[in-house]
């Protein structure tokens, strides 16, 4: 065993830098919470920030993200452009609310101007914790190794019972169809099950995804309209 493999399986080197990494990853958390508190019920879109406004994707996106807020919900996304950014202006046309838990990369990654409120975060998964947490049901939309992480995080966590059985909803069965004969594959070698494979919608039916919200979302958990909740302002908190 030469040295620079007993340096590597020597582990942690200082609990101190530990700590700090712990209070930073704490203090996201904190921050990311006191921000999205008001946000309300949330439908999350996940969606490649790659395609540009002139895409088709970018048109269905918008016009999906609007049929979905004009239910009521807040539309949650990355924050960031493409797809994203799509869905965050399908809900401001018909007056619905947006928001957004931007990320910080090298390449940097600006909030969309069609948010009302967003919050950033060092992390990815800080920010896939706050884009679950607020949410009723998960879009995806055509996107890259980001939305499939979003889009298989959040299906395994409905799988192991780590949150609620939530709608989940894959729009574009042309751009996906490649995914989804993967996932028969699995199921044939049996390391998914039936039910597994029916945990999501796939379609390119947007009253279709809006009917299953409605039924699996609203009407399953009982949401009704209600008044907004105050903010504590011992806290200096902000509706």
């Amino acid at each position: 065993m030469n040295k620079s493999e007993i340096v590597f399986l020597d582990g942690p080197q200082s609990r101190w830098k530990e700590f700090k990494f712990t209070l930073n990853i704490l203090s996201q958390f904190i921050r990311g919470f006191r921000s999205l508190h008001f946000v309300g019920p949330c439908i999350t879109v996940f969606g490649s920030a790659r395609f540009k406004e002139d895409h088709p994707y970018y048109d269905f996106t918008k016009k999906a993200s609007a049929e979905i807020a004009r239910l009521g919900f807040t539309i949650m996304t990355g924050g960031g452009p493409g797809l994203m950014e799509a869905a965050n202006r399908g809900a401001k046309d018909v007056g619905g609310r947006s928001v957004g838990c931007n990320i910080k990369l090298p390449m940097e990654q600006a909030p969309n101007r069609y948010l009302d409120k967003w919050v950033e975060m060092k992390h990815f998964f800080v920010r896939k914790v706050l884009l679950v947490k607020y949410s009723f049901a998960f879009v995806a939309m055509p996107g890259g190794y980001g939305t499939l992480d979003e889009l298989f995080e959040a299906l395994t966590l409905i799988q192991t019972g780590s949150i609620k059985n939530f709608p989940v909803i894959i729009l574009g069965q042309e751009y996906h169809g490649e995914l989804l004969s993967y996932i028969d594959h699995m199921l044939s070698c049996g390391t998914i099950s039936e039910q597994d494979a029916k945990m999501f919608l796939v379609t390119d039916d947007i009253q279709e995804a809006v009917e299953m919200i409605r039924e699996k979302s609203i009407k399953a958990y009982g949401l009704l309209p209600r008044n907004k909740q105050r903010p504590f302002r011992w806290l200096f908190e902000r509706q």
